[in-house]
């Protein structure tokens, strides 16, 4: 029999550590100059060359601050998922706390394809770096937590630490990034991945 008591959200939302005024300034204008490339000309498109020349800096810094592309990246989306948590955490409902369990769960995919539709040239690069980044990154343990503690209320015979993995699957940028780039638009994406979540939770 599986353990029902829920487990607390990991602690994905943190303050980033102290750094000095000169260092926040360059953080911060690489990933202005990196984000204004990437909404110009593509992800793809933007070399790590092009990036340090836009912001001003040397491309050891950009490569000692960053590590790589991927890590500009997720550097990048680490607001954007914080802001998501927060919402899950202290927002209204049906996303934040007070609203059925099953309708949480639809609301964070409903939430979480925003996230998609417009970042996700920048997901699908933190997420394919190296062979199980996407399961590497906190954020991805934040979420699979907050599907577990959902299912186990919505869905009880249900294995539901297996059952948020494979409920997350889906959103799995690469696997969006082929459906759009094929037949499916986001909105028949959108509508299909949210009736099968409705149908698995009773929502």
């Amino acid at each position: 029999m599986q353990n029902l008591s829920p487990a607390p959200l990991p602690c994905a939302l943190h303050e980033p550590p102290a750094e000095r005024s000169d260092a926040a300034r360059n953080r911060l204008r690489i990933l202005a100059a990196a984000q204004k490339l990437f909404d110009r000309r593509g992800v793809a498109n933007v070399s790590m060359d092009a990036i340090a020349a836009a912001a001003g800096v040397g491309k050891g810094t950009l490569f000692r601050r960053f590590g790589s592309k991927a890590g500009l990246a997720a550097a990048l989306l680490d607001a954007q998922d914080s802001r998501l948590q927060e919402r899950i955490l202290h927002g209204p409902p049906p996303l934040g706390p007070g609203a059925p369990a099953a309708a949480r769960i639809t609301a964070f995919f409903g939430a979480y394809l925003d996230l998609l539709d417009e970042n996700l040239e920048l997901v699908r690069l933190s997420e394919t770096a190296a062979p199980g980044a996407r399961y590497q990154i906190g954020s991805y343990a934040f979420w699979r937590v907050h599907l577990t503690i959902l299912l186990r209320e919505a869905c009880p015979d249900l294995d539901a630490d297996c059952g948020a993995h494979l409920l997350l699957a889906p959103l799995d940028s690469d696997l969006q990034h082929a459906l759009r780039e094929g037949e499916f638009d986001g909105d028949r994406i959108r509508g299909t991945l949210l009736a099968l979540v409705a149908r698995i939770t009773g929502a």
